[in-house]
């Protein structure tokens, strides 16, 4: 089993940046895949961008293109969402989230293994 445990979150003014890290520990192979989604109240929950822990390969939705970058860094097991120039729209709880094969286009149902989250409020 592998478990997730997202840090980083917090309260930023419009145009600010955070950076947000999901620490992965237990059975890497059940994490091929880590994405980071997102969920604003009232809304489903959508994906933000993906990662492979083996070749490195990147995926970002078009809301976030250009702005927000996943990056990984294997030795500590840990996966990283920098995220700039930040929206009002881009308010929710971020997720982390580890998968073996998900389809494409990226849908949460793929993701069997979740962190608890952790809120980004970007004020206008």
């Amino acid at each position: 089993q592998v478990q997730l445990v997202e840090s980083g979150g917090g309260s930023v003014q419009a145009g600010g940046s955070l950076r947000l890290s999901c620490a992965a520990s237990g059975d890497i192979y059940m994490s091929n895949c880590i994405a980071w989604f997102r969920q604003a109240p009232g809304q489903e929950r959508e994906w933000v961008a993906a990662i492979y822990r083996k070749s490195g390969s990147t995926y970002s939705a078009d809301s976030v293109k250009g702005r927000f970058t996943i990056s990984r860094d294997n030795a500590k097991m840990t996966v990283y969402l920098q995220m700039n120039s930040l929206k009002p729209e881009d308010t929710a709880m971020y997720y982390c989230a580890a998968g073996l094969f998900p389809g494409r286009p990226f849908s949460a149902r793929d993701f069997n293994i979740w962190g608890q989250g952790t809120q980004v409020i970007v004020a206008s």
